[in-house]
């Protein structure tokens, strides 16, 4: 009979709207009333009134210069040309797979913008076209970058790069992407001997660092050797790390996610999910995300 954990109810320490990255975020409702300057240019999540600016959306108020607009605290990823994306292959379609990308509309994967076997360079034949399924087919998981964004909002998505393509053995993680911090790069190689890809769309693929890049591959290759325990359970604990951040509404990027890593390594696996294992972990990340910044 399998044990069962109980614990009794403990008051927790109220936590402040401390934000380590930038500041304190003035955040409003649907129907509040930004600004009363009329000198300010109405961006997304904002609309005008009475010569008032008010919010459509509830999230936090983001200035840039005269540029006002509201970031949603909650919602479907809006794409950007250059965002890295991970995904899941819904369909196969002529010339074309459809990609789930958390956005409100499926996202496009042409023939044409994709790497082939090898990495040969090439127009495409019919050849290629029947052969789709043998790249990619349905519940593959893949990597790419947002090539652009049609006019109703879809994205269309490239895998030319080397770095991208289909995904093998490792675990992914569904965040809201406001969460995750717009970097240079959101391929991490972290030192705790895992890798994550942290999409801009909230899925976050966490795998095994492989010991060689494949650079013949063209993206297609996947290693479906048995991973080692060690690393099951790093990536174990880097996923509940993840969710911890998550839920005690913590911006997600290499550095954050590699502190709380080790704030968590004295608790087992399991218990980093417990409410107050979580918050004190995440307590000491943001601690040390603030002195790194003082």
């Amino acid at each position: 009979m399998a044990a069962i954990t109980m614990r009794l109810p403990v008051a927790r320490k109220a936590v402040g709207p401390s934000a380590p990255r930038g500041g304190e975020k003035h955040l409003v409702a649907p129907g509040d009333t930004i600004t009363t300057d009329t000198g300010y240019m109405r961006g997304h999540g904002t609309y005008v009134d009475d010569e008032k600016l008010i919010a459509s959306v509830a999230g936090a108020v983001e200035r840039v210069n005269k540029l006002v607009c509201v970031k949603a605290l909650k919602t479907r990823y809006n794409g950007e040309v250059g965002d890295i994306v991970v995904g899941r292959i819904t369909e196969v379609q002529q010339k074309r797979w459809k990609v789930e990308t958390n956005s409100r509309l499926d996202s496009v994967l042409l023939l044409s913008s994709m790497n082939l076997p090898g990495g040969e360079l090439r127009r495409r034949s019919a050849e290629d076209e029947l052969a789709m399924r043998d790249y990619l087919q349905e519940a593959d998981l893949i990597s790419a970058e947002v090539q652009s964004v049609f006019s109703d909002g879809a994205l269309s998505l490239h895998t030319r790069s080397l770095k991208y393509g289909k995904l093998g053995q490792g675990v992914l993680v569904q965040v809201s992407p406001s969460f995750v911090k717009r970097q240079k790069t959101h391929f991490h190689d972290l030192p705790c001997g895992a890798s994550v890809i942290l999409g801009n769309n909230g899925f976050i693929w966490i795998y095994p660092t492989p010991e060689q890049k494949d650079e013949e591959a063209g993206g297609f290759t996947t290693s479906l050797e048995p991973v080692p325990l060690s690393d099951r359970e790093v990536i174990s604990r880097l996923r509940n790390c993840i969710v911890a951040l998550v839920t005690q509404k913590l911006m997600l990027f290499d550095t954050s996610i590699l502190y709380c890593y080790e704030a968590s390594l004295p608790h087992q696996i399991k218990d980093i999910l417990k409410p107050e294992v979580m918050e004190e972990i995440v307590l000491e990340t943001r601690q040390r995300l603030l002195d790194l910044e003082g």
